[in-house]
């Protein structure tokens, strides 16, 4: 049996990808003042920002578009993507929303108060930022393990022991980790003891299920399907960006078994994003979207999704760059500091990081470190991440082996020439999410 794992599909269509030099690169981020997300993507060879709706879509899903329902109320295209998800989810009350930070906006501002707490594994930057936004505290609870990129363990999540929260699935702040079906099981178990709802954030969920098929002892033979619906058994709710394992570009919502908080969520779905049954989306995204959850699930395609992480891994071991181990599923997470271990953390390394791999190699990556999760004080201190990490997120379906091979090659030149490599300053940035817009210079200019 051949050992290489091919991928499960063929090309037919593609988008050419702009060569550019390295004198080209030091122009152009020089002039998006130090932050890749400034960037031209025509500018960029190997875009790795985000796995958010920026994978290829089937010839399925291509083909639903065509049949996409642009009614505003009472849709045709609502009703099909109701009927899967529901099939999916076990979960009756579904609403659309254009995006998963939509769906936690809509969500949180239904049923929460300010002052409230929810806590979770670990909040990415959109989640902590609408609870923040509304005064609500966005508590992380992470084994330690989950805080040690080169400690392996199969399951970096165990929710502690709390009255209230949510589970994301896999944890994209700490390393696409996923979360064992025996933590999801007693986690909701302690919360119906005390009578308080369980919310996963499901972004990844099938990736999720295709680890605990692989890792988990009694789920080797399970289908995906059937993994899929036990996770969702145990949860009174759930948001998701389908921009994620949904495998489209654009769309997200809220599931709920209980009707309880549906009056509440379509009032802020009115006001925010649209109507119940297009909430923000057109008919035919809601219909590539019916198609792509379920070709989400596939179990070749998600073994060749866990792989190609996996494979990246092993190039980066082998070069002796670090990063957060075991590998997770949509994502490599190299830890700068094995990287950069003289720079000091106000400079940043992980954003340095990032910067010197797009000017080595033309490779766009996301820091998830302390720019992302440190906070400038009202007295000008600055708070800082437990970790510094470069998140290297693959789109779906859309780089083939031969680009992770050239991205192994460049990270492996750049800690090469790590000496060389210019930590940052932040001269200007918003009161959230500053990562996204910052302005940076170099330390030394």
């Amino acid at each position: 049996m051949p050992k290489t794992l091919i991928e499960p599909f063929r090309i037919k269509s593609i988008e050419p990808i702009r060569m550019t030099s390295r004198s080209e690169r030091e122009q152009l981020l020089h002039a998006a003042k130090l932050n890749v997300f400034k960037l031209h993507a025509e500018d960029v060879l190997i875009d790795w920002l985000t796995d958010s709706g920026t994978g290829a879509m089937s010839s399925r899903q291509w083909g639903a578009i065509m049949e996409g329902d642009e009614s505003y109320a009472g849709a045709r295209s609502f009703y099909r993507l109701e009927a899967v998800i529901q099939k999916i989810t076990g979960m009756r009350f579904f609403v659309p929303t254009h995006q998963g930070r939509a769906a936690e906006k809509v969500l949180f501002t239904a049923v929460c108060k300010k002052g409230d707490v929810v806590p979770n594994n670990c909040h990415f930057d959109t989640t902590r930022a609408n609870l923040e936004y509304l005064g609500i505290e966005a508590l992380d609870l992470v084994i330690a393990e989950g805080l040690q990129p080169s400690t392996i363990h199969p399951f970096k999540e165990q929710g502690d022991r709390i009255p209230f929260g949510m589970i994301t699935v896999t944890n994209n702040t700490g390393g696409g980790q996923p979360v064992a079906m025996a933590n999801i099981r007693a986690y909701a178990a302690l919360l119906k003891k005390y009578g308080k709802p369980f919310i996963m954030d499901v972004c990844r969920f099938s990736e999720n299920a295709m680890f605990i098929k692989m890792r988990e002892p009694g789920y080797q033979n399970t289908p995906i399907p059937d993994i899929v619906k036990e996770m969702f058994s145990y949860a009174d709710g759930a948001t998701m960006s389908a921009k994620k394992d949904g495998m489209v570009n654009i769309g997200g919502f809220i599931v709920l078994k209980s009707e309880e908080w549906m009056d509440a969520v379509r009032n802020v779905l009115i006001m925010t994003e649209g109507f119940p049954t297009y909430g923000g989306l057109a008919g035919r995204d809601l219909e590539a979207l019916a198609v792509g959850l379920e070709e989400g699930m596939q179990e070749d395609y998600l073994r060749y999704r866990l792989r190609t992480a996996e494979y990246l891994g092993e190039r980066l071991e082998a070069a002796g760059v670090g990063f957060v181990k075991p590998t997770g599923g949509h994502a490599v997470y190299i830890d700068a500091r094995t990287v950069l271990p003289a720079m000091p953390i106000a400079h940043y390394p992980a954003w340095a990081l990032c910067n010197a791999l797009y000017l080595e190699g033309g490779i766009r990556g996301v820091e998830i470190g302390s720019v992302m999760f440190g906070k400038r004080q009202a007295d000008g201190t600055e708070t800082y991440h437990s970790m510094e990490l470069v998140r290297l997120a693959f789109p779906r379906r859309m780089y083939t082996q031969s680009h992770f091979d050239y991205a192994a090659e460049v990270i492996a030149e750049v800690k090469e020439k790590a000496a060389s490599i210019r930590g940052v300053k932040i001269t200007k940035q918003p009161q959230f999410l500053r990562h996204f817009t910052c302005e940076c210079a170099w330390v030394d200019a």
